[in-house]
């Protein structure tokens, strides 16, 4: 599979919200660095993310690969809809290492937490 159709399956299960197929992306020791969620293990940052959704739509903008190693850049917009019915919507760039067997190794979310960072605080506090 190439790195394309990784970054493609990967927001196709996110969108629809497989968290397992998403999860079954990542090797073992598989983790995630969010800006809001901090730095966590794959399962660990999928299911609480899950927890706090209630749906999401994701609209991918490009994929960029580094043809020289096994990472590659995914640029797409978010709407986020939690679980408390509020929305917001940002654009956003994950950076994605992959292993020697395509499994996804590291994951690095980058995106502007101004408003989503207030509305998982509200969330997290009922």
């Amino acid at each position: 599979m190439c790195k394309t159709e990784i970054a493609k399956n990967y927001l196709k299960h996110l969108e629809s919200r497989d968290m397992e197929k998403v999860i079954d992306m990542f090797n073992d020791k598989g983790t995630v660095e969010s800006p809001i969620y901090g730095v966590k293990k794959a399962g660990e940052f999928y299911r609480e993310l899950n927890s706090d959704t209630l749906s999401s739509e994701l609209y991918l903008k490009g994929v960029f690969e580094e043809k020289e190693s096994n990472s590659l850049a995914l640029y797409f917009t978010y709407k986020w809809i939690l679980k408390s019915k509020k929305k917001v919507e940002f654009d956003v760039v994950d950076i994605i290492e992959l292993d020697s067997e395509n499994k996804i190794k590291t994951l690095k979310i980058i995106y502007d937490t101004v408003v989503s960072r207030n509305l998982i605080n509200e969330l997290n506090q009922k």
